[in-house]
């Protein structure tokens, strides 16, 4: 394997990692590594947290701490992953990070990896560049993950490139506070590299990689995500990537200095709470704990439509062009069922944008 790319904070990151890998290496005979964890939203695993190897069924061993996601790889109930599926049609190896032993044990992983495999170039890549927050800002709401695999990285005895993709598309760190962090543009995604994960994104619920690709498939306007409905602006430096120092990003980082020595993942969600006063483990099991008390509509409401059109009808009045499927979703109280009912029936409006990005109507 010639190319190693970790997704900084897994999710969408290693979706949109084959989309870098269509960008930057497309005349690479052989597929990526893809370095990434199981962390998924709650909508589609019920497990606050990431997964451990320990939670799979059928992983396939690549050095003494690293295991391969095939795409026949099952997970042991109540757990749920998109790795496997993304496995099954992605021509890349994903391999899985446990984060359970702490930075000290992504270190490890990462080393064993590079000495395996000697790879040509490694990328931590992070879509939307929460990976550069400084641990104070107060717009930020996932910061543990990229923290845990920016120390790990930087501990790792080989050259590392650290790379941001869709700065402020993740809805946590705005653009304009990013920019200045930025280093130099190094590639701008275009529709060409987008066809590899434009049929991951039907079943993918990742919200920023999805905003990535439609931005490089030319969508602008303002676009609200997540439960709580953040507004995230689609302009033409969505689809661009960016170098950023990795030396400089780990100094400016305080929950990244503070997790390196780490050697459990209960020790690191520690020191975020002491750095950021919470982590998004800790949001995921009070989200976690709110879904088990509430009653959600029926798997496929019967005013479905009416239900989605009065959502459309005060979207727009707040100025809003897009939401995502899953934005819809948590908005309207639906089940992960209806979820992708609300996929097949942006499919079928024959959207050049992926199915997951919803595009408003004005009434």
């Amino acid at each position: 394997m010639k190319r190693l790319i970790v997704a900084a904070g897994g999710g969408g990151d290693a979706v949109a990692a084959a989309m870098l890998h269509a960008a930057l290496y497309s005349e690479d005979e052989t597929p990526a590594l893809i370095l990434t964890y199981s962390w998924d939203r709650l909508i589609v695993d019920p497990v606050p947290g990431p997964r451990s190897p320990a939670d799979f069924i059928g992983l396939r061993q690549l050095t003494p701490h690293v295991w391969a996601v095939p795409g026949n790889a099952t997970l042991k109930p109540p757990h749920a992953s998109m790795l496997p599926r993304l496995a099954a049609e992605l021509s890349h190896t994903f391999a899985l990070i446990d984060p359970y032993a702490g930075a000290t044990g992504i270190t490890h992983q990462l080393t064993e990896l590079i000495t395996r495999f000697a790879p040509e170039s490694i990328d931590l890549l992070d879509v939307g560049g929460d990976i550069l927050a400084h641990g104070d800002e107060p717009t930020l709401r996932s910061p543990l993950a990229d923290a845990l695999t920016l120390a790990a990285c930087v501990r790792a005895e080989a050259p590392v490139r650290l790379l941001v993709a869709g700065p402020g598309l993740d809805g946590e760190l705005p653009a304009d506070l990013l920019r200045p962090r930025l280093g130099p543009r190094i590639a701008t995604f275009t529709p060409e590299h987008t066809q590899t994960i434009i049929p991951v994104l039907t079943w993918h619920p990742s919200e920023a990689t999805a905003l990535l690709t439609a931005a490089a498939l030319g969508a602008r306007g303002l676009c609200e995500i997540r439960d709580a409905g953040l507004p995230v602006p689609l302009t033409a430096e969505g689809p661009t990537v960016h170098q950023v120092d990795l030396a400089a990003t780990f100094a400016a980082n305080r929950l990244a200095q503070a997790v390196t020595d780490t050697t459990t993942l209960d020790e690191a969600e520690a020191r975020c709470r002491t750095v950021c006063g919470t982590s998004e483990i800790d949001y995921e099991r009070a989200k976690a704990q709110r879904r088990s008390q509430q009653q959600t509509n029926p798997a496929v409401p019967r005013d479905l439509l009416t239900q989605i059109k009065d959502f459309e009808q005060a979207a727009v009045t707040r100025g809003t062009t897009y939401t995502t499927v899953r934005r819809l979703t948590e908005a309207l109280g639906l089940s992960n069922e209806a979820l992708q009912h609300l996929t097949h029936l942006n499919t079928a409006c024959d959207s050049h944008l992926p199915a997951s990005v919803w595009k408003l109507h004005r009434r």
